[in-house]
């Protein structure tokens, strides 16, 4: 089966984080309705439903095209994504309204604040679900579909 191997590469790449993305809505779903928590679920899930799975296809098809040049296993290639994800987000989140950058942390929607100690590690943790989910969701896709 070698038709379409970008096709394939970015259907193996988006899987992933559509299956994440129905998690994440339940419970937001579930904080705002059941426990009454006030987050404005509309402004913080249309930027992860419309780019994330995108940007892991487009990601997967990357990997897929740098071949026999490449020199990263999946999984080094995928923990790099959140280098460029969380990044951009921020920015995003910045110029829409959504973060303010304080003197002693991040607030979202003016509810939830994080203080700057407290993002070194979200982000390593954020590296490391990244690594696992490429070498074993999309790695495994990526064989089943015969383009590994």
């Amino acid at each position: 089966m070698n038709t379409h191997p970008y096709l394939r590469a970015y259907m193996a790449g988006i899987f992933p984080p559509n299956l994440g993305l129905l998690v994440v809505l339940t419970i937001f779903i579930l904080a705002r309705l059941v426990l009454q928590i006030p987050v404005p679920v509309e402004r913080v899930i249309i930027f992860p439903m419309a780019l994330v799975p995108n940007l892991f296809g487009l990601w997967n098809m990357v990997y897929l095209w740098s071949g026999p040049h490449r020199h990263l296993p999946i999984g080094f290639h995928g923990a790099l994504l959140p280098l460029i994800m969380m990044p951009v987000g921020a920015v995003a989140a910045v110029c829409g309204g959504f973060l303010h950058i304080g003197t002693h942390g991040v607030t979202w929607f003016q509810t939830i604040s994080f203080p700057y100690f407290l993002i070194a590690p979200w982000f390593l943790a954020a590296v490391a679900i990244y690594y696992l989910i490429w070498k074993y969701l999309v790695g495994f896709l990526n064989q089943m579909l015969g383009i590994a």
